[in-house]
């Protein structure tokens, strides 16, 4: 905005005075009266995804299961910024009324073990449908994150309820923007800490089918921050973007760099395809199984960009993000399972 000339500085002409409408206007790039509804808000994308949209002024409604466990949540924004609220993808009343009055909707929720009635239908298939029917119901934009991999056709249950879930979004939604990321990493990721965990106690780690599936890691902030372009109204909608890091790594390749970073040797065993999913049979009947035989049968295909995706820009080129390098962020989070945390050398013990 141009100095009015009735407040110019006659004592020194050179220099511009002081707006005090500055904030404000920054302020009003986006609007501080939108209102966005978040399902899954307190998980590990989630939580990144209302820090951006914080720091772009939006009010945030995080809508959780346990309301009373997302209060780590507030000092992410200003007083008052972010809500938390009780909702169930299962419950469509709930569902409803965490939509309320809302200006945008975004649904996280995902689930990687099937626990009670927490089923991969339930949730990320029938769940993401009753989110779709009610932003349609009341006229709200909606971004929905599935994952790469999505297949209808997959043998893996949590792959088919992932691609049912994309249908019965768009069926209610046709404008619709869809994420879906490959392995996403950053801080309380539950890829490379969990290996990073296993290593600090085991000699041995598994590759499952001999580690040849290959990976597109993608970083948290590079996925929240495409989110939250959607949300400003930078997506197309009725499209399904994919979303991958600068580099394909197999799952070997991912094991050889989380031990160089957390500086450990550690003998990398391949597990075949049927024996591993015997052993996934056995775990998944343990609480928080390591394994289960629905994630064997997920590892078997890969999770990387298509060339379509590249081709039609509906990958983060669309937003202008240059997505960040694994290898630059690994060492900022996994330094705790070193053997002396941050105090020790980088070499491999």
């Amino acid at each position: 905005m141009p100095a009015s000339p009735s407040r110019a500085n006659p004592a020194n002409p050179q220099k511009s005075p002081k707006n005090p409408l500055k904030k404000t206007t920054m302020l009003r790039q986006f609007d501080v009266n939108r209102l966005v509804t978040v399902f899954g808000g307190s998980g590990f994308v989630g939580r990144h995804l209302v820090r951006a949209l914080c720091k772009r002024g939006y009010r945030i409604r995080v809508a959780v299961r346990r309301p009373d466990l997302a209060g780590f949540l507030q000092p992410l924004g200003r007083v008052g910024q972010i809500h938390a609220v009780q909702a169930n993808l299962r419950h469509a009343g709930s569902v409803e009324a965490a939509l309320r009055d809302a200006d945008a909707a975004i649904n996280l929720v995902g689930i990687m073990l099937e626990t009670g009635k927490q089923r991969f239908s339930a949730v990320q298939g029938e769940g993401a449908g009753t989110v779709a029917k009610a932003a349609a119901a009341l006229n709200i934009p909606l971004v929905h994150m599935s994952a790469l991999g999505a297949n209808a056709d997959s043998a893996s249950a949590y792959a088919r309820a992932k691609a049912e879930g994309e249908r019965l979004v768009l069926e209610a939604k046709p404008d619709a923007v869809i994420f879906r990321p490959s392995i996403i990493f950053g801080p309380d990721d539950s890829f490379f800490n969990r290996f990073a965990g296993m290593a600090r106690l085991s000699p041995v780690l598994p590759l499952i089918g001999g580690g040849e599936t290959r990976f597109q890691p993608v970083f948290v902030g590079d996925v929240a921050a495409a989110m939250a372009d959607a949300v400003d109204g930078k997506a197309t909608g009725g499209t399904v973007y994919e979303l991958g890091g600068p580099e394909v790594r197999n799952f070997k390749e991912l094991m050889q760099e989380m031990l160089q970073v957390i500086g450990r040797k550690r003998l990398l065993l391949p597990i075949p395809f049927p024996v591993a999913k015997t052993m996934g049979a056995i775990a998944g009947i343990l609480p928080n199984a390591p394994l289960t035989s629905d994630q064997v049968e997920l590892l078997k295909s890969d999770t990387v960009v298509s060339e379509a995706a590249t081709r039609e820009s509906r990958t983060f080129a669309h937003f202008g993000i240059k997505p960040q390098l694994m290898e630059a962020l690994l060492p900022s989070y996994l330094w705790r399972y070193r053997r002396a945390g941050q105090y020790s050398r980088c070499a491999v013990l």
